[in-house]
């Protein structure tokens, strides 16, 4: 169920960081080693992509989109409704164990791309700003 790499960076007094993603929980919006920049301390929304500690084993991080605010914290679920490993498994996340919202993916080149339309198509899609989807929490709530 891990989510990001424990590699995790964080830069001293810079509120960004990099985190690579491990794991399915996310797709369609990101893919197992995506790379993204994480803005610490962000302000967080409802449809907002988060990196945050698991509640039950917080060496571990994990990436999910916040659905809504209820009692006791934030509620959080993976994009990949058959994934798991969100708040219908764990509960609410305290505020304290979300630590910023993602602004930034970028997708590295596989090492069989090596034509010039595979590299151009590529370049078009490799890094995106990853945006907060309000419809999707809104359907996300439904759950």
């Amino acid at each position: 169920m891990p989510e990001l790499s424990q590699e995790t960076q964080r830069g001293g007094s810079l509120p960004y960081g990099l985190a690579e993603v491990t794991g399915p929980s996310m797709v369609p919006t990101l893919y197992h080693g995506d790379r993204l920049v994480v803005r610490y301390g962000a302000r967080i929304r409802p449809g907002d992509v988060v990196v945050l500690r698991h509640p039950f084993q917080q060496d571990l991080l994990v990436v999910k989109r916040v659905a809504e605010r209820r009692e006791g914290g934030w509620w959080v679920l993976g994009d990949n409704a058959y994934a798991g490993g969100d708040s219908t498994d764990y509960g609410t996340v305290p505020e304290d164990l979300v630590l910023g919202r993602v602004r930034f993916r970028y997708r590295p080149r596989r090492p069989g791309q090596r034509s010039p339309l595979a590299v151009a198509a590529w370049a078009l899609s490799a890094a995106r700003p990853v945006l907060s989807d309000r419809s999707a929490s809104r359907r996300l709530r439904a759950r």
